[in-house]
């Protein structure tokens, strides 16, 4: 198989179904899109009902094309990501791994256009993200779920008011920004560095105002990026971690008790922004990034230094301060089914506290002369007697 014709194959699949956001290429079974959440097969020719391991194993190697430090990642760890291009058409951030002993491989559709805060409808709590001068911001959430978009965003508004230096350590590079009053300089791990922790330690000494850091993966790579934040640099970087409170706690649990202690305080003066995010259907189909937003404030700093207790918990402070552009998940939730853009079944589910999110939802159907229960009448059994 050649390039031609590996090329040939990835427009087919994009050119199958509306709003491709994924190739899945799995033996057993047919080429398949993800559309809107689902994946669908692909009708091509020469039909290909049940993808063979060596149909996998020759497209897999014909994207790695022979880097040395892809196939030895493949090999040792059973796993690679990289990059590849279709000249004018689109770009991918393609996952390789092997399961079952035969190689299956995930190749994500990456956007061409550099997302902006406004486009992408985020949260205005981003514009002040990008005004930050040095300190940790953690954008987390689940594989998918929108983290290197909405940093891509962010770093777009800091390239458009900020004349400054600005190194990405990506896995691989997606969104490529362009020169616009800031300087980038995106580097790609496997390519322009062999790990994390290596791009980050020589990335203090170019210069950088500003480092963008692909994921948070181990213990060293925290130390120094915690180093990074505490001489002046902005450190934006994700983990996958589902709200505020386990990333703080993923943090801690990658260091020994005995430093515990340390890393609480270094994690206190440092953190400024932790925002974690999830992507829900949304009525007329497609789907919206719901959010939670934890700042900095001295509740903050007192919780992430002695730990949550009652009413001091991060969802608690997130709760009550709104007005500083923090937000818990079920606030968005509710704001997201006031615009319109979700359903009360799809907030119901996926709120952390249902409690809130209904009685939220209920004052909203009120607002608008709604009904906010199926309970047509109610009224006294005059039948009933008691006997004394």
């Amino acid at each position: 198989m050649k390039k031609q014709e590996i090329d040939h194959i990835l427009v087919r699949m994009l050119d199958s179904h509306r709003d491709v956001s994924d190739l899945n290429l799995t033996v057993g079974k047919p080429m398949q899109v993800e559309s809107a959440g689902e994946l669908i097969p692909v009708d091509i020719k020469p039909n290909f009902k049940a993808l063979t391991p060596f149909q996998t194993e020759i497209f897999a190697l014909n994207l790695i094309n022979r880097n040395r430090h892809l196939t030895e990642s493949l090999l040792s760890s059973g796993s690679c990501d990289l990059s590849y291009s279709l000249p004018g058409k689109a770009r991918f951030r393609v996952s390789i791994f092997s399961q079952s002993g035969h190689l299956s491989i995930v190749l994500r559709k990456l956007e061409s256009k550099i997302p902006t805060i406004k486009e992408r409808g985020l949260p205005e709590t981003m514009y002040k993200i990008a005004e930050e001068k040095n300190g940790i911001v953690l954008v987390t959430g689940a594989t998918g779920s929108g983290k290197t978009t909405t940093l891509a965003a962010i770093l777009d508004q800091i390239n458009e008011t900020k004349s400054i230096h600005v190194i990405t350590l990506e896995d691989p590079v997606e969104y490529q920004h362009p020169h616009k009053k800031s300087t980038f300089n995106q580097r790609e791990l496997g390519i322009d560095f062999d790990s994390y922790a290596n791009g980050l330690r020589a990335a203090l000494r170019q210069a950088p105002k500003v480092i963008l850091v692909g994921e948070m993966r181990d213990r060293e790579t925290v130390e120094i990026g915690l180093r990074a934040a505490e001489t002046g640099h902005l450190v934006l970087t994700t983990l996958h971690t589902v709200d505020a409170g386990s990333t703080v706690n993923r943090i801690l649990g990658m260091f020994t008790s005995e430093d515990e202690r340390q890393i609480r305080i270094r994690l206190s003066d440092t953190m400024r922004w932790i925002v974690c995010q999830r992507l829900l259907p949304m009525i007329g189909g497609g789907r919206v990034a719901t959010f939670e937003i934890l700042g900095t404030n001295l509740r903050v700093r007192d919780a992430i230094l002695n730990g949550e207790s009652e009413g001091k918990t991060f969802y608690d402070i997130m709760q009550a301060s709104t007005a500083f552009g923090m937000t818990t998940f079920d606030q968005h939730l509710v704001s997201l089914y006031e615009q319109g853009l979700i359903t009360p079944k799809t907030a119901m589910t996926y709120a952390s506290q249902k409690g809130l999110v209904g009685r939220g939802i209920d004052a909203i159907k009120s607002s608008r002369g709604e009904a906010t229960t199926d309970i047509e009448k109610l009224e006294l059994d005059r039948s009933y007697e008691k006997s004394f």
